[in-house]
């Protein structure tokens, strides 16, 4: 997918959007970097990651937001909620879009399938998502992903890793790169190692900085994960008694 073709070119605050600079939200850097400068959204698949507290999740769902979608997940038009806990970044922000061609759209967010999941199956009519709270975990994750994640389109995922396997995080890589071939945008959030090493995607590193592209190799969390996995107990003897 060329750039000029990409759904979303990038987001920036709204003109005339009020914000309390003090609030928590406001504060972390990769936030205050987009309320400052904005941030272009590039073609393909787009990894932000960083350690608790970057920011990571706060961008994820604004992005949603703005863009219309549940916070919580699901499309525009899903009617579900538990307990509001997402920053009001979202309703300052601006999307710009690229005129023209229609855009599908989905937000999947981990830590709230099961409300998802309630959502979707109380639908009426022939409803095709009948049955997702009897598949484990990560299997309806994944019936969930294939369903409507489907062609062009302006997809958003937060921290998709979580519920997977090591085979079927795999998998979802797969998917990320045939969604890009059919056109899609995709931003998430994730700490996986694995996934970031998607090929050709742009990984975007939240913070003290702000927000800044990274190679794969120069990532702390390819970095971790390798030490950890060469020698566990150099780690372990720091941790444990």
């Amino acid at each position: 997918m060329t750039s000029s073709a990409r759904p979303i070119r990038r987001v920036e605050l709204d003109t005339g959007a009020e914000v309390d600079r003090s609030s928590w939200w406001a504060t972390i850097p990769a936030v205050r970097a987009v309320l400052d400068h904005g941030l272009n959204i590039p073609a393909g698949v787009t990894f932000l990651v960083g350690e608790n507290g970057s920011g990571k999740s706060t961008l994820i769902e604004a992005l949603a937001t703005a863009h219309g979608l549940n916070p919580e997940g699901g499309s525009r038009d899903a009617m579900h909620s538990t307990r509001a806990t997402e920053s009001p970044l979202g309703s300052a922000l601006r999307i710009i879009r690229t005129p023209g061609r229609r855009a599908n759209a989905y937000f999947l967010r981990a830590e709230t399938t099961h409300g998802l999941y309630t959502y979707l199956e109380s639908l009426p009519g022939d409803n095709p998502d009948r049955g997702l709270h009897e598949q484990s975990h990560g299997e309806g994750f994944l019936e969930i992903l294939f369903r409507k994640f489907r062609g062009y389109g302006f997809y958003l995922m937060d921290e998709p890793e979580a519920p997977l396997s090591f085979t079927s995080t795999l998998g979802l890589l797969t998917r990320l790169d045939e969604l890009r071939s059919a056109g899609a945008q995709v931003v998430v959030a994730t700490h996986s190692p694995l996934l970031t090493a998607l090929p050709d995607a742009t990984i975007l590193e939240l913070g003290p900085h702000g927000i800044r592209r990274t190679p794969w190799a120069d990532l702390d969390i390819v970095a971790n994960w390798r030490g950890f996995l060469n020698s566990p107990q150099t780690y372990l003897r720091q941790l444990t008694v």
